[in-house]
């Protein structure tokens, strides 16, 4: 709980240093991957009760799809074109989005990436985010220790975003293959790992379909995998249908997110352990952020010691390990989203 506690403390400082008691007449987007994904559709909701709050004028703008780099560089485009003071985004392709970031931050608008930094990460001006390869260490470190001395010897499926690899989807992977000991070759990067205990990397799109074909895929090529590593709990989900199918119950599945139904999942034994993010934070602290830099030109700070401002992350699971940090699913019920 020591990272939540200080997140939110640090949270709460930055609003006690807005120094506005209202935004009227100021606007601002949020621009999400897509709006059907629990994390997003609670993002939307924290950053619509924050500018509720502070009389900002949002307007809110999703991907049809987790990958739609088109309708995100249209809403930018469309955000800049009536005059909005800042720009929350969590970008589908980060490297591909940076030209027009760059647009609309020439143009004198506050772009501020939540939960994915962009690539490079001093393309937006600020970022709201989990620390995702934290997120990922964690549930290496725990998958790790719960298998003792069968870990040597494990067979690894990783069931990954997207083949453009954004920055959330990298720095999962790598965090998780560091939590668990394996050398990641370029860390900025998924897939170019040699270590024999991964059978190898497909990618979900962050959906229950998307996780279950991957599963399916990774299975024909090695039936006896035993711990699985995915993106986000939809993913999870979706590779546990999967196994279940294939009469493969038991195998160890790990994740990142802490949405509600997730949690449930830990509870359920579905999941193992996932890592609980806290998008509604994200959203309203870039709603803030917009309303202090329209009131005084102010740029939000990173986090003492990082390059973006961490909102924190927690482990969550019934089946705690000596060495990893963890809350329990009731904890993580209290704290979830979706």
């Amino acid at each position: 709980m020591k990272v939540i506690t200080k997140a939110l403390l640090g949270a709460g400082a930055l609003a006690l240093s807005a120094g506005f008691a209202s935004a009227e007449g100021v606007s601002a987007c949020l621009i999400t991957k897509t709006d059907t994904n629990p994390f997003f559709v609670k993002m939307k909701e924290g950053a619509e009760a924050k500018a509720a709050e502070l009389g900002v004028t949002l307007k809110s703008y999703a991907g049809k799809i987790d990958g739609d780099h088109e309708s995100q560089v249209a809403a930018i485009e469309a955000c800049v074109a009536d005059g909005a003071k800042g720009i929350l985004i969590t970008a589908s392709d980060t490297k591909a989005i940076v030209d027009s970031v760059k647009a609309a931050r020439d143009a004198g608008v506050l772009v501020i990436a939540l939960d994915t930094p962009l690539d490079p990460i001093d393309a937006a001006d600020a970022t709201f985010a989990t620390d995702n390869f934290q997120a990922g260490l964690l549930i290496g470190q725990w998958a790790k220790a719960t298998l003792g001395d069968a870990a040597a010897n494990a067979k690894i499926a990783m069931l990954d975003l997207a083949i453009s690899q954004p920055s959330v989807d990298v720095l999962r992977d790598q965090g998780f293959l560091t939590g668990f000991g394996i050398d990641t070759v370029d860390i900025n990067k998924w897939g170019d790992e040699t270590d024999p205990r991964i059978v190898g990397n497909e990618v979900t799109a962050g959906n229950e379909e998307g996780g279950l074909k991957a599963m399916e895929a990774l299975l024909a090529k090695d039936p006896d995998i035993n711990v699985v590593y995915t993106i986000n709990e939809p993913s999870a989900a979706g590779a546990y249908e999967a196994l279940k199918a294939a009469g493969k119950e038991g195998v160890l599945i790990v994740s990142v997110d802490g949405g509600c139904p997730g949690v449930q999942d830990v509870k359920d034994g579905v999941i193992g352990a996932t890592s609980q993010q806290y998008p509604l934070l994200m959203a309203s602290l870039g709603v803030e952020a917009i309303a202090k830099f329209a009131a005084d030109g102010t740029k939000p700070q990173p986090t003492e010691g990082k390059n973006f401002f961490d909102t924190g992350v927690a482990l969550v699971t019934d089946k705690p390990v000596e060495g990893v940090e963890s809350i329990d699913t009731a904890k993580g019920m209290e704290l979830c989203w979706g």
